[in-house]
């Protein structure tokens, strides 16, 4: 079966290759009713991103019709969060809004509970959430594994994006959905090498979720095979915004860092700067995420793109299914990611490319 390209699905509509490149790639600077045409046509034809959509449906609607009965009393579908601040600019909000829209279509209503540091420690429930009128939950931005532990217990279908590191195996008896964080980290790698680059470190701290893991993991396995070793010296196990004590306290620079997401690579830049180093001059640097803040900051951040349309139609699918079978085994599932090679990396493929 050939496979289906951006090219094709611009000749179908009769618009611009860059039109269909931008409404996949959740990019700015499109109409909405421009952007849902061309999602709708990419199911339709199958295109990488959707191909499973339009398997699962039968049909050129996003969300399969006949994974979920109609709605019952219980009919909320739960946001719990513990970082309402992160979910201000984050690739959480574009996911969430579509995600939103199709719960609307089929009757769900759609709530998000902060889950407070008191909550986190007496592992309660939020003040305001009521499990009776709740139909499934879903955990973006919950972290702390004896918590999530908990909402496991409640006897509702539980999605989890992204998740508590899984560094010793132990994975939660629920559904995750997760990002792919590995081919974008490991074509960067084998690009940086194979430009002659070796001194490449790390920023992030992996045991701080799941997908610091994943990229840390993807990171390391792609020097050593390779055969290039890692500097540990240039792995800096670190979350918060305070990047000055690590970076000064280094020998040497590395020539470039990749960071766990693009607000750590901003904290990075603006300390390299007080050191008197610029980027890409004396340092190369990357991202992951691709925030509003990539794309405008100088220079432009290489980052690895997510696809959040397709984000929100996985999670809606993976919670419908439980709902309707509830002893299903449970599922992780990644959704595509993308390689977005911009001016802080000094690399030639471009953003849109395919």
């Amino acid at each position: 079966m050939k496979r289906v390209t951006i090219q094709d699905i611009a000749d179908a509509l009769g618009v611009s290759r860059n039109t269909v490149s931008k409404a996949i790639n959740n990019s700015d600077g499109l109409a909405e009713a421009t952007r849902e045409k061309i999602l709708q046509k990419a199911v339709e034809m199958g295109y990488k991103q959707f191909s499973y959509v339009a398997a699962l449906s039968g049909n050129s609607r996003f969300v399969p019709s006949g994974d979920s009965e109609p709605p019952a009393a219980a009919s909320e579908i739960a946001v719990f969060t513990a970082n309402l601040s992160l979910l201000s600019n984050h690739f959480a909000i574009p996911m969430l809004d579509r995600f939103k829209q199709e719960l609307s279509q089929l009757g769900y209503s759609f709530n998000i509970y902060k889950v407070d540091r008191e909550n986190l420690a007496q592992h309660t429930l939020p003040a305001t959430f009521d499990p009776e009128r709740a139909s499934a939950i879903m955990c973006i931005e919950m972290f702390d594994r004896a918590y999530d532990e908990m909402v496991c217990t409640l006897g509702l279908p539980v999605l989890f994006v992204d998740g508590p590191h899984k560094r010793y195996g132990d994975s939660l008896p629920a559904d995750q959905l997760l990002m792919d964080n590995t081919t974008g980290i490991t074509k960067l790698v084998h690009d940086l090498l194979g430009k002659g680059i070796r001194k490449i470190g790390f920023i992030g701290d992996y045991e701080h979720c799941q997908s610091f893991f994943e990229r840390y993991v993807a990171f390391r396995s792609a020097m050593t095979l390779a055969g290039v070793p890692v500097d540990e010296a240039f792995c800096i196990k670190q979350h918060s915004a305070d990047m000055d004590v690590p970076l000064s306290a280094l020998p040497e620079l590395p020539e470039v860092f990749l960071c766990a997401n693009d607000f750590i690579a901003v904290d990075t830049m603006q300390a390299l700067r007080k050191l008197g180093k610029s980027v890409p001059g004396d340092i190369l640097l990357c991202g992951f995420d691709d925030a509003p803040e990539s794309r405008i900051m100088t220079p432009a951040l290489t980052t690895v793109h997510i696809h959040t349309q397709i984000m929100a139609f996985t999670a809606l699918h993976l919670l419908l299914s439980r709902m309707k079978e509830p002893y299903l085994d449970y599922r992780t599932v990644y959704t595509a990611t993308e390689l977005i090679c911009r001016d802080s990396t000094k690399l030639t493929v471009k953003e849109g490319a395919t």
